[in-house]
């Protein structure tokens, strides 16, 4: 090459040199750059020079405006010489290495990817062709192509492909030219119709021949033939081909070589290349097949085990989890069918919807897999997409959901329904005609209550046919003593107990037995015939009949066996017959602490008692009297704490009398512990768990051991609800004993896989086949300081805040009876993600392919022979309702109104209450009737979803604030007039649902039109509101009650057109968008006085996918503006005061109590007449306007808290899942590009937090 001369001229910057050179270079035109053939190299040669020489050469030649890049490509060209093309093409060599990929998009720009192409074929057909250049273009065209989005199609047609192929078939030995060829060849294989081409010419093979063992030579190309090799082989024929050629165990072979020798762990990068070309492989089921067949799980596992200490080594760990989970065999759920395990027949079924091809599913069909559950088309297509495009496609699919038509974005004006069948409804608002005549403002309570309530509760015994066992903190005499259950029961209107009535038939005892309630006596009789009797005292309080005294302390307590954990058994007359095999509790283990004392009777009177020990409540047939009496000593005593003491609203007999009138498909007979001694919220805090460092890893490895150690697997089965006649099977005590067959449980079955592990299986809800979430159930005959999992194996959502913090609860009887009766944060190693049991598509919603999530986490029991439960979030039964309520009644002071309602009966025979609080008048002149009738009326409602327990607790906060006693309340009642719903949902959450009612719906998706026979409790809120319309008294506030288990914090949605106008794309005129800016008072309010409440979650956008809901229903067709949605999380909060705490009832009560403190508020702001709120509201609602079109994604899209963990988790696009949590849950699962996955480390997942 000649050096030039002009180098050195004195006078001429650098700048103008190079610019001068280019216009001579431009000058020559094309036939001048054909004759002048050395002029050309000449002029080349010194542009080279200077650019290599001179950093400002280079920038001068790409500086905007300059138009360097066109000429020399033009020169590139037009020359037919290969000395000038080489000095070109090195030339262009200088300029694209530096520039951070700006100058290589000039380049593209310019056309330069197509003149490489056209010199690469003119430079082929000249035999031989010349080394140097076919060095330099493909050098060249490896740099371009990753910027160049056309690059594969370019190269095809130009017809590179076979160039390059044939290049590299006739230089495998040529490692110089062989290393350019093959990262070009990367290039071509990243467009899938190259890919396929390429596999047809056989370039499969030729790359099979080039990888090899380990060697410490040509590292660098066999990292970039892996790579190309890993691109060809994401196309399934190609795929195809790698195994039809035996190429798997190959792989394996040598990853395995390489993982050997590689011993410093110098070469993790091709390491990590032959795992990805596995990977891709077993995108297909040939390749999984082939994989197992070539024993690649074994391998993989043991490599993977190896690579675990060390961390840099996370992402060939990552992979080949991906690898071995994906090849794992789909399993069956160890399932007869994924319908529940509980029928309920229905009075008619809906003509469409999942229940209706429910119904209509042939005989014999079966749910729980599909015949070919191996799908093909797994998570590749989603593994190949950038992490922009997912987000793109995230906003698109979530903007598609925005209510674009302005019709239904603007309330009904015209009234569904007649008044005439509306005016039934008149009976439910005596408030609103009631003129207080005749009553007596000072002592007088009766007036303010209406008898309507007695029927509410009284439907407790008249159908109880059944024995309910009942817990209890002591030991009676092992005699059976009866209660006859057909007794009247509570009537709650008085505040009073439950009491016997004094006729009711009792049979002859066979012992005698007397015990004192706190206020009430139960109806006993001793051999003597004497009478123990409820005699009501004026003041409506109980009083002991003369007729026999009460025993003392010490009588009681020699009456008592010292045994813990007891149950009780209320039966009907006639029933009582141990020996033939009531249901009743078997005796293991022995008796705990037998020297405590009785701090409280915590019993129920004149019932016979079962026995039960470590081992739980188990259904056994020899529970009789015979052995009882060798437990423990004689006079030995017990000590169970007071709840009623420590919880104003709790009594354990109460709660049992309100089971009796509960009714369940599975006519439950016991009762579980946490629900009879109750709840005292702990006073510690219960920070959100730190996620341990591969905690997902682990238990994925654990779950692949079973595959790879099969021996070491019992697969026993240990309790089953398909079994109805015995769901608890015995054992030799080496099993944990199940149980979750009282109000409120789910636990389907549990299988014992290892010494220390189960596999629990929940019910789907009644008349569905899915929503599996909520789950409650006992644990008992444990191990002391022993760690057990417990693994969840059938969730369907595709991420769970147990990922983000939550942990689930526990509850430990034996510290209940050590007087801490509470449910508390549990669980170590805790996580969420895809398992190995296949879901059909039947279950799917017509998906095929789909699986199950694992929730799993460990637990370490503290005390021998103790009974724990479980449960999803802090459980709050039906039965709990009635008995708050029942005392709330108790609270009423003479200027409480309160009344309660039953709405109706649901489908299972439940009632459901409807309660009307506000302010009795001051007195019953027409100013003060007239002021009470006119108060504004606030809605609310809860609990239409089972499983969002969070709903009752912050529910029961706002009652309770309702009902008391400080001025806020007063000022509150006297301001509104509140009727509450507070259990839209009784079935579900009697039995144990998730999210449906018996009709196997989800009922706040019935409220566009409800069915009175399906849906009653939807259809007569509905009507109430109606109703309301009609009268011209709607709501001031709609609120209903929610639980989110995606998202931290309490938010609200409302609705707003302004604001889904402004999220949506069409178009709407300034009189479209007039809309008082009210609806975000209330939410403001919440947010400046409520810790656990956030702004900026809320959104007041509507959703077609919500069109049926309460909000929207509520706000287009009684025309409610406030109409809301109150979510509270199910794990904790990530802002304000509990930031970095999980929730617990104390704040959820807190959170009822804020939300009327804010009702208070919003009065004084409406009553002000001062609209200089709403102007901070417009402020307000501009500001996040604002931020939303900066930051590109809308508000409304509820976007998960945090981004999904990505520690070795395929979470794929199944997120979208049709019971999105209540109101706005989209399913976003954030894809990452492959790469990325795999390259996360639990500890940056972590710091993502």
């Amino acid at each position: 090459m000649n050096k030039p001369k002009m180098a050195t001229e004195k006078g001429v910057p650098s700048n103008s040199r190079v610019l001068m050179l280019l216009g001579q270079l431009e000058r020559m035109s094309g036939e001048a750059m054909v004759k002048d053939v050395e002029t050309a190299r000449q002029i080349t040669a010194k542009i080279l020079h200077l650019i290599q020489t001179q950093e400002k050469s280079g920038k001068e030649v790409m500086s905007k405006g300059s138009s360097g890049m066109e000429v020399i490509l033009a020169s590139l060209e037009n020359t037919r010489d290969v000395q000038t093309t080489l000095n070109i093409l090195y030339i262009l060599s200088e300029l694209l290495t530096v520039g951070r990929g700006r100058r290589v998009g000039v380049f593209v720009s310019k056309g330069g990817t197509g003149i490489l192409f056209q010199i690469l074929i003119t430079a082929s057909k000249e035999l031989p062709p010349s080394e140097e250049l076919m060095l330099q273009l493909h050098s060249l065209l490896a740099k371009v192509g990753p910027k160049d989005r056309k690059f594969g199609v370019k190269a095809r047609l130009s017809g590179a492909l076979n160039v390059t192929v044939n290049l590299m078939k006739q230089n495998l030995q040529n490692t110089k030219l062989l290393l350019p060829c093959l990262q070009v060849l990367r290039v071509y294989s990243t467009n899938s119709v190259n890919a396929i081409s390429l596999g047809k010419n056989g370039v499969v093979e030729l790359m099979f021949k080039i990888v090899a063992p380990y060697s410490k030579k040509n590292t660098s190309l066999l990292k970039v033939a892996l790579d190309a090799l890993g691109a060809l082989l994401k196309s399934k024929t190609n795929a195809r081909r790698a195994v039809d050629g035996r190429h798997v165990p190959v792989l394996l072979a040598l990853y395995l070589d390489w993982h050997r020798n590689d011993t410093r762990h110098r070469h993790m990068l091709i390491r990590k290349g032959f795992l990805v070309c596995l990977r891709n492989i077993t995108n297909i089921k040939l390749g999984r097949k082939a994989f197992i067949e070539a024993d690649g799980m074994r391998i993989l596992y043991n490599c993977s085990t190896e690579c675990l200490p060390v961390r840099t080594l996370d992402p060939l760990v990552n992979t080949s989890s991906l690898i071995m989970r994906k090849c794992f065999p789909k399993n069956r759920l160890p399932l007869p069918t994924i319908k529940s395990a509980f029928h309920y027949q229905l009075p008619h079924i809906p003509a469409v919807g999942p229940v209706a091809q429910l119904y209509s599913q042939p005989p014999g069909v079966d749910d729980v897999v599909d015949e070919s559950d191996d799908n093909e088309e797994t998570e590749a297509d989603t593994e190949n997409d950038t992490e922009n495009e997912e987000d793109e496609k995230d906003h698109r699919t979530a903007n598609d959901d925005i209510e674009t038509d302005l019709n239904k974005l603007h309330p009904k004006k015209s009234p569904s329904r007649p008044f005439e069948e509306l005016r039934v409804y008149e009976r439910f608002f005596l408030e609103l005609s009631e003129d207080f005549q005749g009553y007596i403002f000072e002592s007088s309570k009766s007036a303010s209550t209406t008898s309507s309530s007695s029927s509410f509760s009284s439907s407790a015994s008249n159908r109880t046919t059944r024995p309910i066992i009942v817990p209890t903190a002591q030991a009676l005499s092992p005699k059976h003593v009866l209660i006859p259950s057909s007794q009247e029961s509570c009537n709650p209107t008085k505040g009073q107990h439950p009491q016997p009535s004094p006729s009711a038939p009792t049979p002859t005892l066979p012992a005698p037995l007397t015990s004192l309630e706190l206020d009430t006596i139960h109806l006993t009789k001793d051999q003597d015939k004497k009478e123990q009797t409820h005699i009501p005292s004026p003041d409506g309080h109980a009083t002991l009949s003369p007729l026999t005294k009460p025993p003392s302390q010490g009588q009681r307590i020699e009456q008592e066996l010292a045994h813990v954990l007891e149950c009780v058994s209320l039966e009907e007359e006639g029933t009582l017959n141990a020996e033939e095999g009531i249901r009743g509790v078997k005796q293991e283990g022995s008796p705990v602490n037998a020297t405590r004392h009785i701090q409280s009777p915590l019993l129920l009177g004149g019932i016979a008692t079962r026995r039960v020990g470590g081992g739980g409540s188990n259904w056994g047939s020899d529970c009789g009297s015979e052995g009882a009496e060798d437990e423990g000593g004689e006079g030995a005593v017990l000590e169970v704490p007071d709840t009623a003491l420590l919880l104003s609203l709790h009594d354990p007999d109460l709660y049992v009398e309100m089971v009796k009138g509960t009714h369940s498909v599975p006519q439950y007979a016991e009762v579980a512990y946490p629900d009879y001694f109750g709840h005292v919220a702990p006073t510690f805090r219960e920070p959100l768990l730190e996620r341990v460092y591969g905690v997902q890893r682990s238990k994925i490895f654990q779950d692949i051991e079973r595959l790879i150690h099969p021996n070491d697997i019992l697969d026993k089965v240990v309790y089953d609800l398909d079994i109805p006649s015995c769901p608890v099977i015995e054992d030799d005590g080496e099993s944990l004993k199940f149980n979750s067959q009282f109000e409120s449980g789910n636990l389907r079955k549990a299988v014992q896989v290892r010494k220390y592990e189960y596999d629990l299986v929940l019910n789907s809800d009644i008349n569905s086949n899915h929503y599996h979430q909520w789950f409650y159930f006992e644990v008992s005959g444990m191990r002391v300081a022993t760690p057990y999992r417990f693994n969840i194996i059938n969730c369907e959502k595709s991420n769970s805040q147990f990922n983000y913090g939550m942990q689930v609860l526990m509850y430990s009887v034996q510290e209940a009876i050590s007087g801490r009766p509470r449910w508390v944060r549990t669980g170590a190693d805790i996580c969420y993600y895809k398992n190995h049991f296949a879901r059909s598509s039947i279950a799917a919603g017509g998906q095929k392919g789909k699986s199950y999530y694992t929730l799993t986490f460990s637990t370490t029991f503290s005390h021998k022979d103790d009974v724990c439960y479980f449960a999803y979030h802090y459980p709050y039964t039906y039965s709990t309702l009635k008995m708050h309520l029942s005392k709330l009644e108790a609270l009423r002071t003479p200027q409480i109104y309160l009344r309660q309602d039953v709405l109706c009966e649901s489908l299972g025979g439940n009632s459901c209450p409807l309660l009307t609080i506000t302010a009795m008048p001051e007195s019953n002149s027409n100013d003060h009737i007239c002021q009470f009738r006119n108060r504004p009326l606030i809605f609310l409602s809860a609990r239409v979803h089972p499983g969002e327990t969070n709903a009752s607790w912050v529910m029961k906060g706002t009652l309770e604030f309702l009902m008391g006693s400080s001025p806020l309340a007063a000022s509150l009642r006297e301001a509104y007039i509140f009727k509450i719903v507070p259990m839209l949902n009784p079935d579900g959450v009697v039995n144990g649902n998730h999210r449906c009612s018996l009709s196997g719906e989800d009922l706040n998706r019935q409220w566009q039109n409800p069915n009175p026979e399906l849906h009653p409790t939807i259809y007569h809120t509905k009507s109430l509101l109606q109703y309301l319309a009609h009268i011209q008294r709607a709501p001031l506030v709609f609120c209903d009650y929610h639980g989110h288990s995606r998202k931290k914090n309490v938010f609200m949605y409302g609705c707003s057109v302004k604001e889904t106008v402004w999220q949506s794309n069409i178009s709407a005129t300034s009189s479209d968008l007039q809309e008082d800016l009210g609806y975000r008072a209330l939410p403001k309010i919440l947010s400046q006085i409520a810790p656990a409440f956030s702004m900026a979650s809320c959104s007041f956008v509507v959703e077609r996918s919500k069109e049926s809901t309460a909000r929207v229903v509520v706000w287009r067709e009684i025309g409610v503006q406030r109409s809301y949605t109150m979510e509270s999380t199910l794990c904790g909060c990530d802002q304000g005061k509990y930031k970095g705490l999980q929730i617990g009832t104390r704040e959820l009560e807190e959170m009822g109590a804020q939300f009327c403190v804010a009702l208070l508020r919003l009065k004084r702001l409406t009553g002000l007449r001062n609209h200089q709120h709403l102007l901070d509201l417009e402020s307000d609602i501009i500001g996040t306007q604002a931020k939303v079109v900066s930051s590109c994604p809308t508000t409304y899209v509820m976007e998960e808290d945090e981004p999904s963990f990505m520690e070795a988790i395929d979470y794929s696009a199944e997120s979208n899942d049709e019971d999105a949590d209540p109101e706005n849950e989209h399913g976003n699962e954030v894809h990452k590009s492959p790469d990325h996955l795999e390259q996360l480390s639990d500890s940056e997942t972590n710091h993502r937090d």
